[in-house]
């Protein structure tokens, strides 16, 4: 167990090195919170760049704030040595290893927190105690839902998302002068191909894509709910990249996937939890109406979507970065008489359109909307 821990935590026994490139606007909500109680959990989609986050704090920590490297220790809790061992149990081991009294204060950093059953009761016991700063890490949103309130108060939640167009910029070390926007439009067109998984956009294998589609649908779907209709799993994963951005029929999925409209629903809140897919609904006054009527899917990285359906449908694709750059206004679409807006959220309307006008009745009804912000996302220019 001691030489897992001293694999787990170089640190301990050398000079540790800064891993991977820095992502500034999670790593200063993490630097903020460094010096409060709050448990930190950082969610979000498998290998969108949690684990690395967690690596990049601790090399803040030992170098910046000159924190004992004994004194922090990292664990990665789906590793089957720990299969039969307590969060408490490893904590107590990680103290014995270091030498370090009760009332030492450490620095505690899980990864996949939630492969452990009884991981708020552990995580709210260590905060009680007082003399510990937990991060951890969930690729799984239901997991972390705290229905008995075990953690509330107590933790601060950060979803992790795929690169956003400005990181995936810094990613490929792509710097163009304001006199060469015709390479940021070219970097643009690549961004709207690979999207944002880090380690796909340095490589574009996208056999690493397949790999991790499937990990998720077989590991975090499949086995995690015991299902058992694997292929109708398979072909819904593949209909919901394909109607990116269109008008999605519980019933009409039903039909097609020859499986009842609840276990449709049922799988697309699985693939929600997970972080593959968001769903958004009619903008509607009524609340029966935005619960029935059609949703629109849009999937957490497009370059996910692309592996899936091919790099086709740029319409489509550029509506769903758009969506992901605004999701935290939690948008919904406008409909009337079947014609639609793309996104309306607290003051704003924005219609998606790569390279394109918008035209006749749906201009028509862009325009009658009585609203304070009125933006047509045409191009790069959006994201910048």
């Amino acid at each position: 167990m001691e030489e897992l821990f001293y694999e787990f935590n170089p640190w301990w026994e050398e000079k540790y090195k800064l891993i991977g490139v820095k992502r500034d606007k999670y790593l200063s909500f993490l630097e903020h919170n460094l010096n409060n109680k709050d448990i930190i959990l950082l969610t979000g989609l498998r290998r969108v760049g949690k684990s690395t986050l967690l690596k990049q704090l601790i090399f803040s920590l030992i170098n910046d704030h000159k924190i004992d490297p004994k004194k922090i220790c990292y664990l990665s809790l789906d590793s089957f040595s720990f299969k039969d061992k307590s969060i408490s149990d490893l904590v107590r081991e990680f103290r014995k290893i270091n030498n370090l009294k009760i009332n030492d204060k450490i620095y505690l950093f899980f990864d996949e927190v939630t492969y452990k059953d009884s991981f708020k009761e552990e995580l709210k016991n260590l905060y009680d105690l007082g003399n510990s700063k937990i991060f951890a890490t969930s690729s799984s949103a239901s997991k972390l839902i705290d229905k008995k309130a075990l953690l509330t108060g107590r933790s601060r939640t950060l979803e992790v998302e795929p690169l956003d167009f400005q990181e995936f910029l810094l990613f490929k070390s792509y710097n163009p002068k304001k006199s060469e926007k015709y390479l940021l439009e070219k970097h643009f067109e690549e961004y709207m191909e690979y999207g944002g998984m880090p380690e796909y956009v340095l490589t574009k294998d996208p056999e690493y894509i397949t790999n991790l589609t499937k990990n998720i649908i077989y590991k975090d779907i499949i086995a995690k709910y015991n299902l058992r209709d694997n292929d109708a799993i398979e072909d819904l994963f593949r209909l919901l990249c394909e109607r990116v951005g269109k008008p999605v029929s519980y019933n009409k999925l039903s039909n097609v996937l020859g499986i009842s409209k609840n276990s449709v629903k049922n799988y697309i809140d699985y693939f929600k939890e997970t972080y593959l897919f968001y769903i958004i609904e009619k903008d509607a006054k009524s609340l029966n109406e935005r619960i029935v009527d059609n949703k629109k899917i849009y999937c957490a990285d497009i370059g996910i979507k692309n592996v899936v359906t091919g790099f086709k449908d740029l319409g489509s694709i550029y509506e769903n970065l758009v969506f992901l750059k605004i999701k935290g206004n939690n948008p919904r679409f406008v409909r009337v008489n079947s014609i639609e807006i793309d996104f309306k959220y607290n003051d704003t309307l924005i219609e998606a359109k790569y390279n394109q006008e918008i035209k006749d009745k749906q201009k028509e009804l862009f325009n009658s909307i009585n609203i304070k912000n009125k933006v047509l996302a045409d191009g790069v220019n959006f994201f910048l």
